[in-house]
């Protein structure tokens, strides 16, 4: 694989095949790491123990470092808040994605998505389920969480990929984020005149100390959630599936007892993390694993070595079924716990559970190459399968 400082350096999203080698040596001998990032010298920090310190202590480790090109494509977000502003912006948008909002009539919306798409190709005895399967339904579902019609899926998925990629390529991030703008412009003004119960209607009409959001802020918070709700999610569908497929006996053993697919879901979220990267920033002289960080200074946090460090996951490069993998990183840690973590286990659940129950005999497609790449975020590229004929 690449060399890290090299990736590092500037390859965000870089296919990178296997970066839990280099980690692995750098738990062992160099646990926070001095390199030159793309927001310039920053430590990377690679232990378990360290990356769950940090995530536990904001007021030492700052989550303002996040602005560091993100307020480029999406604004100011609650990514990059602290404290008291944090909490009160993010208090607007998590009462959308508690366990009691996914209960009501979202199941069933996500269970006939799922099923039409595999309809398209059960019949087929062949598929390949990125392009056909989970490319398209975390989009189609935050799209209709925040309350957005949308026909053409395709091109929200690549305005999506194009924002969190937009370290590698700066200007196809920010044209994206202004499409996705422009997109958004006349739904907000309707949502003011008639608010419905979406989250966009909540938006639109909260209020932080007293004031409403301004068109900007809310902006903000659609080119976060658009693109982080769908983005992300389809990467965690990918990986569950290449866990399974990969892992027979596992595969066989979930289609025969359901209740282990929450299971298979948590371990395929410590293995192979979505996302793998998060940033924070020292807010006074402090040492981590020996090494001294001064005031100010940048730290990238390997969320995918932490759940990989052995010192906490015996046996931790192995997926294991029957693992129970309790405070992985893979939706981060602390305060800045995703708030679409309950959104995202939902949508896996109804999606493995219908290809197990539609397409029977589910393996990869014989000679077919497959595998998970990626740095920032990690996910299968194809999954090229074969299954007996409905």
């Amino acid at each position: 694989m690449p060399d890290l400082v090299e990736v590092f350096g500037g390859h965000f999203m870089s296919p990178v095949a296997d970066p839990y080698t280099p980690y692995a040596r750098l738990r062992a001998e160099e646990p926070v790491k001095l390199l030159d990032l793309w927001m310039g010298p920053g430590y990377l920090v690679t232990r378990y123990a360290d990356v769950h310190r940090i995530c536990t202590d904001p007021a030492t480790f700052s989550s303002r470092s996040n602005a560091n090109g993100t307020d480029l494509v999406m604004g100011r977000t609650i990514l990059e808040m602290d404290g008291k502003e944090h909490t009160k912006h993010r208090s607007i948008i998590a009462p959308a994605f508690v366990p009691k909002a996914l209960r009501s009539d979202l199941p069933i919306l996500i269970e006939r998505m799922v099923h039409e798409l595999i309809d398209a190709f059960a019949a087929d005895g062949s598929a390949e389920l990125v392009a056909q399967f989970t490319a398209t339904i975390p989009i189609r579902v935050i799209a209709n969480v925040i309350g957005i019609p949308m026909e053409d899926y395709k091109t929200f998925h690549h305005w999506g990929l194009d924002i969190i990629g937009f370290v590698d390529d700066p200007p196809r991030g920010y044209a994206a984020a202004e499409k996705l703008v422009g997109f958004l412009r006349p739904l907000l003004e309707q949502r003011r005149a008639e608010p419905t119960g979406d989250l966009m209607s909540r938006l639109v009409h909260a209020e932080v100390d007293g004031e409403r959001l301004t068109d900007e802020e809310i902006f903000s918070f659609l080119r976060l959630l658009l693109p982080a709700g769908a983005e992300t999610t389809f990467r965690l569908i990918g990986n569950l599936l290449y866990a399974l497929l990969d892992d027979p006996d596992a595969l066989e053993a979930v289609r025969a007892d359901r209740a282990k697919a929450d299971w298979a879901i948590e371990e395929t979220l410590r293995w192979e993390s979505p996302v793998q990267l998060a940033s924070r920033e020292a807010t006074r002289p402090v040492e981590v694993s020996g090494v001294e960080l001064a005031e100010g200074a940048q730290i990238l946090l390997a969320l995918g070595s932490a759940n990989r460090d052995e010192e906490r996951f015996r046996n931790a490069a192995r997926f294991e079924l029957e693992r129970r993998p309790e405070e992985h990183f893979a939706f981060s840690f602390g305060r800045h716990f995703c708030a679409g973590a309950h959104l995202a286990r939902l949508e896996a659940r109804i999606a493995l559970n219908a290809v197990l129950d539609r397409l029977p005999n589910l393996r990869f497609a014989p000679g077919a190459e497959h595998g998970i790449v990626g740095l920032a975020f990690r996910s299968p590229t194809a999954l090229p399968v074969v299954f007996d004929r409905a």
